[in-house]
Formats: structure tokens, sequence, C-alpha cells
């Protein structure tokens, strides 16, 4: 293995990492603060880091790159899948959330099919059934007791994965920087104008300091991802995605003794074979296509 597919697979398995510590530690405040409120703090506190960033690294004299349509467009999909996930978030184990999120991949494979009309082999469609199937068991939805929140965390998947169909159609000339920075932003904006009509709770300490800590971590989940993503060869980085996986369970069963039952575990299995599986295909893909190229 060359040395930047091992910096890719650390990276990405350190920023997972923190995206999980980041959801753990905002569901912890979600216990103490309405949801707009906490969006919004985390929002502001994730801008004005960012926006440091911006400002060190000089990246913010190119902001008129970000006046491209599909910049906003994302940051709004990126805020519905924020608020829709949260708040999904804060109702369900966090493992449960986590691995109903991973389905991600697998609708931005079905949109590619329906929207930029993809050629898609029997291989594919198969595991996009499989994934989907796992997506089932892990909601299990059913007609009693149905937990309309898991129906939300698939929404906030599908919001997700439109996000990351409109991040194809970004110029590559816009620094992944000052699109994380927007989305930052929108985030804040329209979480700010949600609290608007929901009343605000006194901040205790320890839940500044856990935002503060949640912000950081989602500022440095963000670089990490987008760096793993040019430091190696996404078919060998991308996998290291599902190490968030144990970490959510490990927290989950950590900090709210959250255990998933055999058919969330079974679903769990199924997401994680398919969305490997899809991965290897593309790999497969790629392959062929530079096969073919050089032919």
């Amino acid at each position: 293995m060359n040395t930047d597919n091992r910096r890719g697979i650390v990276m990405m398995t350190v920023a997972m990492a923190f995206f999980i510590v980041n959801d753990a530690l905002v569901k912890l405040v979600s216990s103490t603060l309405p949801t707009a409120q906490l969006i919004f703090v985390r929002g502001l506190l994730t801008t004005l880091l960012l926006g440091g960033v911006l400002l060190a690294t000089g990246t913010w004299r190119q902001w008129r790159t970000a006046l491209t349509p599909t910049v906003p467009v994302r940051a709004l999909f990126d805020s519905a899948a924020t608020f829709t996930y949260l708040t999904s978030l804060f109702h369900l184990p966090l493992g449960n959330a986590t691995a109903i999120n991973l389905a991600a991949p697998l609708f931005l494979t079905l949109f590619a099919i329906l929207v930029l009309r993809e050629h898609v082999d029997g291989r594919r469609w198969s595991l996009i059934g499989l994934g989907f199937a796992g997506v089932l068991l892990v909601v299990q939805p059913r007609a009693e007791g149905f937990n309309g929140y898991a129906a939300l965390c698939v929404l906030a998947t599908l919001f997700h994965a439109s996000r990351d169909l409109l991040t194809r159609k970004v110029p590559a000339q816009v620094p992944s920087l000052l699109i994380t920075w927007t989305t930052a932003a929108m985030v804040t904006l329209l979480s700010g104008l949600w609290t608007l009509a929901t009343p605000w709770k006194p901040m205790p300490a320890l839940a500044m300091g856990q935002l503060a800590g949640a912000a950081l971590c989602l500022a440095a989940a963000y670089h990490l991802l987008t760096l793993s993503m040019r430091a190696g060869d996404m078919s060998v980085v991308g996998p290291f995605r599902y190490s968030g996986l144990l970490v959510a369970l490990l927290l989950g069963y950590l900090l709210w003794g959250d255990v998933p039952n055999a058919l969330a575990w079974a679903g769990i299995v199924l997401l994680v074979a398919a969305g490997l599986g899809m991965l290897h295909s593309e790999r497969l893909r790629a392959r062929a296509a530079l096969d073919a190229a050089t032919d």
C-alpha cells in the first residue's frame, strides 16, 4: 500500500471518529437545550471557527466562487439534512441513527441512476436492494409502536445523498473549505430563524463547553474527510467510512446503554456489506474504464 493511501485511511478513520463524537456531544446537550437553539449555537461556533481558518489561509479571497448556484443550493440540502438528522438523533440510539445515515451512498447511487441516467448492472441493483433491506431492519417499521423518528432519519439520509449528488456539480475551482463554511453559515442562518419561533433556555457552562467541543469536532471532521478523499484512492479509503459505526455503537453503549436488537444487528451487517460491495463495484468499473482507455 502506498503512502498516500495509508494517509488517506488514517484521516478517514479519524474524521469518522470526530463525526460520531460530535453527534454524541450534541445528543448529550439535547437533554437541556431546545433543538433550534442547540443547532444555532453549534452552527455559529463552527462558522466562526471555519471563518478563522479561511482568514488564516487566505482562502476567503476566492469568495466569489461560492456564488456559483450549486454552492448555496447544496448548502440548503445540507441544512435540511442537519435539521432532520439531529432531530431524529435526539430520539434514537446513536448506533441506529449512524447505521441509517450510512445508507447515503446507496441513495446516491439510486439518484445517479434516476437523475444522471447512469447505467447500472444487475450486481449494483442487487447491492442497492440489499442495503435498503438493511435500512428496513434497522428502522423496523410496523403499525404498532412505529417510531416516526426512524423515518425522519431516513429522510435525513435522502437529504445527505442529494447534497452529495449536488457536490458533483460544484465547479472544481471552488475551494472545499469555502463550501464547508458556506454550509455552516447556511445552517446557522436558518436555525437562527427557527429560534425566533421557539423559547430560549439559559445555557449551562457544561452545555456550552460540549457544543464548543462539537463544533471543533465537526470542523475537523469535514476538513479531514476532504483531505482523505484527495490523499488516496477512494476505492481504498472509502470503506473506512464504516469505522464510524463501531465508534457509534461503542459510545452508544457507554453513554446510554444502547444495544441494538437482533434485527438491527442484521440490518447493520447488510448495510455495511452493501456499502463495501458498492465501493468494490465502483473500483472494478474504474479499472475497466482505465483498461479500455489504454487499449
